[in-house]
């Protein structure tokens, strides 16, 4: 452990004998694993694009520490100060969103990136830590103010960010962050019988989806008839598990990295299974569980409402990530083109995670009871 006395009254100081040590450490090793991966699975893939073998790894690891930088950076700052910057942040990001529907560039089908300077920036990845911040105040003021939680500001503000995901399409992040959002508005006191009307809505839009967008309803089509379409990633995927067994074959032994395209992305979990085998994998999804079910418990003596509903946002929206790319992995969901959080390769997934995670490190970190409304 750091060397640091508890009579050090800095900044610093007084962050490290109030941070969670325990999911500080976590998401450090996390990270580590993630670094380990990108150089497992990262330089066959730029081999066969005709780039420089460690063309990934390099961009990755520049990275890297900025996003280590600013996830402890922004937990040193108070709740207040979080609310301000996610406030913020939003604004900035969901008028990139906006704009990805007019300059950005077209990829796979859907315009989510906007390029600058040989780097492509997701907006709508910064969107999701930011928009669960801000939908946390605006039913904290409400429920605070003795008035029902549900407000006419975070419908609008809730149906904006799904409209101008749905747009790009990038129905994967809108079904996220509506399942967030349901649990927040329920945590904030949402009578039982119209969080059943939203979670049937919730439902209906999952059919309309299918309904209205082709690619939607191949994959559907695909997961519940593997006979009706190609399956290669999945298919290649599930032999990478089999061939790697318990203790998988051996760094750098694996052969799934030289054939799946998305070997270091949506489908490193893949390449961790066959080189390291079972045991890393269940390390992996450890760490994850570990992490959500830490937040929680720290939560459970928390009685500021709006850093309640905002860490628990927080937790459940990197859990849903996580599981939604292991299931698609695993061939337990209809695929889905999401990473791996920590893991897969991605700037913007990877500093919007460490912006997230650093307000949850904020958010629980230790602290003396304040009364009013922050």
């Amino acid at each position: 452990m750091i060397a640091v006395p508890r009579t050090d009254s800095s900044v610093l100081g007084r962050w490290w004998w109030t941070v969670d040590h325990w999911t500080l450490g976590a998401l450090a090793i996390l990270i580590g694993f993630g670094a380990v991966l990108m150089l497992a699975a990262s330089p066959a893939v730029a081999d066969r694009l005709g780039l420089d073998p460690f063309y990934f790894a390099r961009r990755q690891f520049v990275i890297l520490p900025a996003a280590a930088a600013i996830m402890v950076t922004v937990s040193l700052l108070p709740p207040q100060w979080v609310r301000r910057l996610a406030i913020a942040l939003f604004a900035v990001a969901l008028a990139g969103v906006v704009a990805t529907l007019f300059v950005g560039a077209e990829i796979k089908g859907a315009r989510r990136w906007i390029g600058a300077e040989g780097f492509s920036i997701q907006p709508s990845e910064f969107v999701k830590p930011c928009f669960v911040v801000v939908t946390a105040w605006l039913l904290s003021r409400r429920r605070l103010a003795g008035g029902s939680p549900i407000s006419v500001a975070a419908i609008a503000l809730f149906a904006i960010v799904v409209l101008l995901l749905a747009l790009q399409p990038d129905l994967g992040m809108a079904a996220v962050v509506s399942f967030v959002w349901l649990g927040q508005v329920f945590l904030a006191g949402m009578p039982l019988r119209l969080t059943g009307v939203f979670a049937v809505l919730a439902v209906a839009g999952m059919a309309a989806a299918y309904l209205l967008f082709p690619h939607v309803a191949s994959r559907v089509d695909r997961f519940l008839d593997p006979d009706s379409g190609d399956r290669y990633q999945v298919s290649t995927s599930l032999e990478a598990f089999e061939n790697g067994g318990l203790l998988g074959r051996g760094p750098g032994e694996g052969t799934v990295k030289q054939v799946l395209p998305d070997a270091h992305a949506d489908f490193i979990l893949a390449v961790a299974g066959e080189e390291m085998g079972l045991v890393a994998c269940l390390a992996i999804v450890g760490l994850f569980a570990f992490i959500v079910i830490r937040g929680f418990a720290r939560l459970l003596q928390e009685n500021d409402l709006f850093i309640l509903l905002a860490a628990s946002g927080l937790l459940a929206e990197f859990g849903l990530q996580a599981l939604i790319n292991m299931g698609s992995t695993l061939d337990i969901i209809p695929t889905k083109g999401m990473t791996l959080p920590f893991i897969s390769y991605g700037g913007s997934s990877l500093l919007a995670l460490a912006i997230g995670m650093g307000m949850l490190l904020a958010f629980t970190r230790r602290r003396a009871p304040v009364g009013g409304l922050r």
